[in-house]
């Protein structure tokens, strides 16, 4: 899209907010002229608990459904709106609220531990809701002896079962982004910038994280880059989270890791959601002019999805 196309459409919907009182939330992987234009930039529970506090009347989440469902969760009352429906991801699909509950029963005396990245209907059958940022510091809460079903992401469930020592059951669930990324692209990196800080996501996998100086949530690597002098960075997550750490550390150079790729490929060099991609300045603009889509969570499923995450802020 030309950039005057961009400043005009980012016009229209900054004065449709106005008119209609509603917040834009941007999830730090989408393309960075959404970013630009949102009220509010972070990660999705983050987001959500930054429009309940607004007086707003609609929320527009820039990011993908399971998203939009936790911000109906802590704002009943706000019409909830998506800009694209088929926003999906990867890691929430891979653990309905059927597979849960499946699970639950050949496990009747254990608590479930569910990844944020869920549907609300997941997040009904879970006890406690962990966010990549907070993980370890939850499940170092729980009674020692606490037998844990934790989901859906095996990878984050993995460093938490390396570094405090539990041994959670885990489901085999992943993010498609952070699944191909490899050690062997980082460490091609590594070699032509050796001075290099490798940053990279708690959903991936361990050999990556092995080669990670700086392991964490979106938030970790911002508030990284905001507190050290600027430098070289080599990043293992979705690429849109390059636009932020750019305006966090102007000085700083910041490298995507390419995902590992076929020889003769061509194409993005970067790792990108094609969901989180779903979102455009158009999209948005329609969104709010037509106030649709709406995103609901049935009473039933509301009543006992926000359980979860009541109980994760209590104990982080």
């Amino acid at each position: 899209m030309e950039h005057n196309d961009s400043k005009a459409l980012q016009a229209e919907i900054r004065r449709m907010c106005k008119e209609k009182n509603a917040v834009v939330l941007a999830h730090y992987y989408t393309v960075g002229e959404i970013q630009e234009v949102a009220d509010f930039v972070g990660d999705s529970l983050a987001l959500a608990r930054k429009a309940a506090q607004t007086e707003a009347d609609i929320i527009v989440m820039c990011g993908v459904h399971f998203m939009a469902e936790t911000c109906k969760l802590l704002s009943p009352q706000k019409k909830v709106l998506v800009p694209d429906l088929e926003a999906g991801c990867s890691l929430a699909d891979s653990c309905n609220a059927d597979d849960l509950r499946r699970w639950k029963a050949e496990h009747p005396d254990y608590m479930v531990v569910q990844y944020v990245n869920t549907t609300a209907a997941t997040k009904a059958l879970t006890d406690v809701v962990v966010t990549s940022g907070n993980a370890e510091k939850v499940v170092r809460q729980l009674p020692e002896d606490a037998k844990i079903l934790f989901g859906p992401d095996y990878n984050l469930g993995s460093y938490i079962n390396t570094v405090t020592g539990r041994n959670m059951e885990l489901w085999n669930g992943g993010c498609h982004v952070h699944e191909r990324f490899s050690c062997e692209q980082i460490a091609k990196l590594k070699q032509q910038h050796p001075q290099a800080v490798v940053m990279a996501h708690l959903e991936c996998k361990a050999p990556v994280l092995a080669m990670a100086e700086v392991k964490g949530s979106t938030a970790d690597m911002l508030r990284y880059v905001k507190e050290h002098e600027p430098a070289t960075y080599i990043v293992a997550t979705e690429a849109g989270i390059m636009h932020e750490l750019r305006n966090a550390s102007p000085q700083s150079t910041f490298i995507p890791v390419p995902p590992e790729v076929s020889e003769g490929s061509v194409g993005c060099q970067c790792n990108e959601c094609q969901y989180m991609k779903l979102n455009t300045l158009e999209k948005l603009r329609d969104c709010l002019r037509d106030e649709a889509p709406v995103v609901d969570v049935e009473p039933d499923i509301a009543r006992d999805a926000v359980k979860p995450i009541v109980k994760m802020l209590s104990l982080s």
